[in-house]
């Protein structure tokens, strides 16, 4: 089936960032871009394992942009979603794809999907010049060698899935990469609002360096968001610089300090897109024209804000 010529090019405006993103950081991650291109001239399974947020679906895309299969679709499958039947092997399921299938979370796959998966696997490795199939690529937040070995994961499956891993280090094990990461979010979002580049104060990214970003590089970009988009530092830190020390003091407050900056920033967006709709007298496309997204992206924000235009009046 052919990629919608929007699907493609959001495709490869996350292809465009993830070059950018990944570009001059630290030896470590140079390391892990080495690896990346290892990785992407075979089609061996590869298991990708890290904290949440820690760039595996970035990952998992740039393997898939260095590979032959480049061109084909790269397919993003959240496992929790899953249900043994979509893995049964027939033609049509998930696997059933000539670009890159990426299986985000495998340790959530229930026990019967797991082993459903193991067969469809088998299958398709006895057959595999008769079928056409995705590369197959996974990625874990969890020890999946430790559960395998105790039971709690299908061994047979975890063997067949990690015939190349590759882990990727936390934020707070590359701290040198931080004042980069955080240009790169500024920069970005900046140009997806329509806002100038904000330039952090030496107080504001002395903060960041103590801070250990448990979210890692997802918590980084929501604090980015919430300062581009809130179009001054002192109001988007005031609420942030507090989060920040008090997690220094009681590690309860990491998880408020993700809330904190995804609901600044959402309410922040909410405040753009409507003052957009005003401007336009509501009508969406040119709104949506003016806030430099596309229609049905507009009309998927409405739709997650609770917004109509009875409400807004």
């Amino acid at each position: 089936m052919p990629v919608p010529s929007s699907e493609k090019s959001e495709s490869q405006l996350r292809l465009r960032n993830s070059q950018a993103f990944l570009k001059g950081t630290s030896s470590g991650m140079r390391a892990v871009e080495e690896m990346i291109q290892e990785l992407s001239q075979s089609d061996v399974p590869v298991l990708l394992l890290a904290e949440n947020g820690a760039g595996k679906q970035t990952v998992a895309r740039r393997i898939h942009a260095a590979s032959r299969r480049s061109s084909r679709e790269f397919r993003l499958i959240e496992c929790k979603d899953l249900r043994p039947e979509n893995l049964d092997g027939a033609d049509g399921n998930i696997l059933a794809c000539p670009g890159t299938v990426y299986l985000d979370e495998i340790a959530c796959l229930s026990p019967a999907a797991q082993l459903r998966l193991t067969e469809a696997l088998v299958r398709l490795e006895q057959a595999e010049s008769k079928r056409v199939h995705g590369r197959l690529i996974c990625g874990s937040a969890r020890n999946l060698d430790g559960e395998a070995r105790s039971g709690q994961f299908h061994e047979d499956l975890y063997y067949r899935i990690s015939g190349l891993c590759l882990r990727l280090p936390p934020l707070r094990h590359r701290k040198q990469d931080l004042a980069l990461f955080m240009d790169f979010f500024l920069g970005k979002f900046a140009q997806e609002f329509g806002r100038p580049t904000p330039l952090l104060s030496e107080r504001t990214r002395q903060l960041f360096s103590e801070y250990d970003w448990p979210g890692n590089v997802q918590e980084l970009a929501d604090a980015a968001k919430a300062i581009v988009v809130l179009g001054n530092e002192s109001l988007a830190m005031d609420g942030l610089r507090a989060m920040l020390r008090k997690s220094d003091r009681d590690h309860s407050g990491q998880e408020s300090l993700k809330d904190a900056t995804r609901a600044a920033a959402r309410e922040a967006e909410k405040d753009l897109i409507l003052k957009a709709l005003t401007r336009t007298r509501w009508n969406r496309r040119r709104a949506a024209q003016e806030l430099k997204i596309s229609y049905k992206a507009l009309l998927y924000k409405l739709k997650q804000i609770g917004c109509t235009q009875s409400e807004a009046s």
